[in-house]
């Protein structure tokens, strides 16, 4: 009995400092202003369903559930109703891939391995770069689909009906796509793991929200020029509309073969396998069918930010490939079974593919006028809307109005002008950043209330607010 203490301590203490781990490190990216669209496109959305207002979000043109149908969106502003903050999203991403911590090792027990082989598959499975990675790319509500993946087939394993349902729907209220996972794992519990039931279950409810969500909610409210623009441009080889895709997809197949087989496709899978080669055998792939589709979408894809470990479009592949990693080791078919060694094996590919090096470069880029820029966003005091650079809009996006798009005609629509002209970010240049500048100073109708380090806040004069200069 004190030995199944000591191991569940021991579960729960991992769990628990990987999950202060990921929090701290993504809040401290977003500190440094290294935060950008995404974060600032679900804080928004969500910000504006605890409000009781229609989730329409400025910062990509449309509706919140026309992005990906992720209706989770809506039960997580029950959190924001407590207090509006970002940190719930943090706090949620990185509790959630922690805890596929937990069902990581249940599994590995249910697969026969001694305790201590299970929590050296919770360190595969955290030490996994892609974890660490896609804590710090804003926020996803696909990181919340990672341990309920593993917890579906956990439960369908177990037969735990309930559980396998309800993690199922959890899983495909993260994302639209996902519906193609969910299918796909299906397929395996069908016709490999007989849980033909939870197969049919899993296959039938995969189809059916893929088609609700692709042909009714999506399209209710989003058009198909603002999806096309949003993400179909990540496989603009393939056409411009989705109709043109399935018509190249039919009628030039070689199009796409020419695509997949290419050097870059080679390095991801390469990639994506090297953290847990060493127990990959032929013989135990079977449970990758489950990871197909994302595999698939990123190798078809022809934008380079799906084919890599930095971004989280490898998230849904991760349950499958752990499941391969447990069914090799179970078998002692592994070519390296001692703990130690995966766990150092495991180590050394985070050292070399985890992102945590960019808090000694990358992240301290914006840290020279950092003091400037947060004193200028705690003036921003009121919801008006407010026009800024891309790097500041996810610190002010609970407002109906926010923007990063450069357009100089329309900036008499907006009541706050926050600009960083040395840290402009990606939406314009330092060049244009400063004609704007110029142009507010002739307007009569802004002015200019704080200026230092490069750091411009202008208000519109109505009250008239007193100006803060610092040389």
């Amino acid at each position: 009995m004190e030995k199944v203490f000591q191991k569940s301590y021991i579960l729960g203490a991992i769990i628990g400092i990987s999950t202060c781990i990921l929090f701290i490190s993504s809040s401290l990216r977003h500190e440094f202003f290294n935060s950008s669209g995404d974060l600032a496109f679900f804080d928004q959305g969500i910000y504006l369903i605890s409000q009781g207002e229609m989730p329409i979000s400025s910062i990509i043109g449309f509706h919140a559930l026309a992005d990906h149908a992720a209706w989770i969106l809506y039960p997580l502003a029950l959190l924001y109703k407590i207090y509006p903050s970002v940190y719930w999203l943090f706090a949620i991403q990185s509790c959630a891939l922690a805890l596929g911590g937990l069902p990581t090792y249940l599994l590995a027990i249910q697969a026969g391995l001694k305790k201590s082989q299970a929590l050296a598959m919770v360190g595969v499975y955290l030490l996994y770069p892609v974890i660490y990675n896609s804590n710090l790319c804003d926020f996803h509500p696909d990181v919340i689909a990672v341990p309920a993946l593993l917890t579906a087939v956990l439960a369908a394993r177990s037969r735990k009906i309930a559980w396998f349902i309800f993690s199922i729907f959890l899983v495909l209220g993260c994302k639209a796509v996902l519906s193609l996972t969910v299918l796909a794992m299906g397929i395996w519990l069908l016709l490999f793991e007989q849980r033909r039931f939870y197969g049919a279950i899993a296959l039938f409810s995969g189809t059916a929200w893929f088609i609700i969500a692709n042909n009714f909610i999506i399209p209710t409210f989003g058009t198909e020029a603002a999806l096309l623009n949003r993400h179909l441009y990540r496989y603009s080889y393939l056409g411009n509309s989705f109709h043109e895709m399935v018509q190249i997809f039919l009628s030039h197949p070689e199009v796409i073969t020419n695509n997949i087989f290419s050097t870059i496709n080679l390095e991801y899978l390469f990639f994506l396998f090297a953290p847990v080669l060493w127990s990959l055998r032929p013989e135990f792939f079977i449970s990758l069918i489950g990871a197909i589709p994302c595999i698939g979408l990123n190798i078809l894809a022809d934008h380079i930010s799906q084919k890599n470990l930095v971004l989280h479009y490898s998230l849904p592949a991760l349950p499958f490939l752990i499941l391969a990693v447990i069914a090799s080791l179970a078998s002692s078919k592994a070519w390296i079974k001692q703990n130690r060694i995966i766990i150092l094996w495991s180590l050394i590919g985070f050292l070399v593919l985890g992102k945590f090096g960019f808090f000694t470069s990358r992240y301290l880029k914006n840290l020279d006028n950092w003091q400037a820029t947060k004193e200028a966003i705690a003036l921003v005091k009121t919801q008006n809307s407010v026009f800024t650079t891309d790097i500041i809009t996810p610190h002010l996006t609970h407002r109906k109005l926010i923007s990063f798009k450069y357009n100089p005609q329309d900036l008499d629509k907006f009541y706050y002008i926050l600009l960083n002209l040395r840290h402009p970010g990606w939406a314009a240049s330092t060049t244009d950043y400063q004609n704007i500048v110029n142009q507010l100073q002739t307007k009569s109708e802004f002015q200019l209330q704080y200026q230092k380090d490069d750091v411009y806040l202008f208000v519109k004069k109505s009250p008239i607010l007193p100006s803060i200069r610092f040389n």
